[in-house]
């Protein structure tokens, strides 16, 4: 992924310029939007109930039909960001945007529709936290987050293997996976806030569309999480 690539300088401090606050904006605005769909989509079954097919084959096929669409539509919106084709770029969101869209939908369609809002509020309150904090550490240290790029990579690849893994022959080992996955994200958005505050010169609308996509993949595990939690106090 293009947005793992080059260290820069690095400095310290909390204030924002205009340009990151556009970055964050967007990225926001890009996440409000999922989770609209998120909604939107649990309402209709047969969108629904794709999560339950991949899944239900093998854990390591839902895995891995999601991760091509994520990358893909990362490739792809990068790749009209940096040709100025707006509309290979729009391309691009749309596939992210529905990736991550009919995954959460999957989850939260497990929940009855009243406590649908209910999840989605309390997972976007864990979310922004979360994300608080890590831009907290990120803005407070005078240090490089360039290994956060490599460590992601390593937990996403681990965990792809040891869901593989736990798919066939070891079902424990599926939450060891999720754990690994959920890691993999939570290191991105540290190493894509990194490269929002210190690489500037970078193109505004890439650094967006990474911060976007990091946070996308916090909340849909956070989803779970909160999902779980909710439907055991009922």
């Amino acid at each position: 992924m293009s947005s793992f690539e080059t260290p820069q300088e690095t400095e310290r401090g909390f204030g924002l310029s205009s340009r990151e606050a556009r970055v964050i904006g967007g990225a926001s605005i890009l996440m409000g939007i999922n989770v609209v769909l998120m909604y939107a989509f649990a309402q209709i079954p047969q969108l629904a109930e794709i999560n339950n097919y991949l899944f239900g084959v093998a854990p390591i096929l839902g895995v891995i039909v999601y991760g091509a669409a994520i990358m893909g539509g990362e490739l792809v919106a990068e790749r009209g960001v940096k040709g100025g084709d707006m509309g290979i770029a729009f391309v691009g969101m749309l596939i992210l945007q529905l990736a991550f869209g009919i995954f959460g939908a999957g989850v939260l369609s497990q929940a009855p529709q009243v406590l649908q809002v209910e999840i989605l509020g309390l997972t976007a309150v864990v979310v922004a936290v979360m994300t608080a904090l890590i831009s907290g550490y990120v803005y407070a240290r005078s240090t490089t987050f360039e290994h956060w790029g490599r460590f992601a990579n390593f937990s996403f690849i681990g965990g792809v293997l040891v869901i593989l893994v736990g798919s066939f022959v070891l079902p424990v080992l599926l939450l060891v996976g999720f754990v690994l996955i959920f890691l993999g994200f939570l290191l991105r958005l540290g190493y894509e806030i990194w490269q929002v505050r210190d690489n500037r010169d970078a193109s505004a609308a890439l650094q967006t569309i990474g911060v976007y996509i990091a946070v996308a993949g916090v909340f849909v595990h956070v989803l779970q999480l909160v999902l779980r939690y909710v439907l055991s106090q009922e």
